[in-house]
């Protein structure tokens, strides 16, 4: 264990936990991207929303994925990368403000049109 430490390997479960995060942000990615082509408003508003989780995770994942750090810094002891934590902390916040304000604004088209197509026209 101290050998692998000095040496910077990991271990195989590092590159499986590195895979499984890789798959879900391209998972997320790609259900986002095709609700997003949808033609109603509620999965347009839904594939935003998963492809924000889908940044999201890719932000708090380029932190360096590290297994056994101490949430608490001490002298000489390998740490995660708090930068990331803070710029996925705001995103969701960000995030969070943007769907709200697309439900809003689909709702809005939803009572005003009365469909919940993108592309809705008014009915003469």
């Amino acid at each position: 264990m101290l050998l692998a430490k000095l040496l910077h390997v990991q271990s195989p479960q590092y590159f499986l936990m590195e895979a499984i995060v890789s798959i879900a942000i391209g998972i997320l990615t790609a259900c986002g991207i095709f609700l997003m082509l949808r033609a109603r408003t509620f999965s347009l508003v839904l594939g935003l929303t998963l492809l924000s989780y889908a940044v999201n995770l890719f932000l708090f994942a380029s932190g360096r994925l590290q297994m056994d750090a101490p949430p608490l810094i001490r002298d000489g002891a390998s740490y995660a990368d708090p930068l990331p934590q803070a710029l996925v902390l705001t995103a969701i916040v960000i995030g969070f403000g943007m769907t709200a304000y697309l439900v809003m604004l689909a709702l809005r088209a939803l009572s005003e049109s009365g469909d919940d197509h993108v592309d809705a026209k008014e009915k003469l």
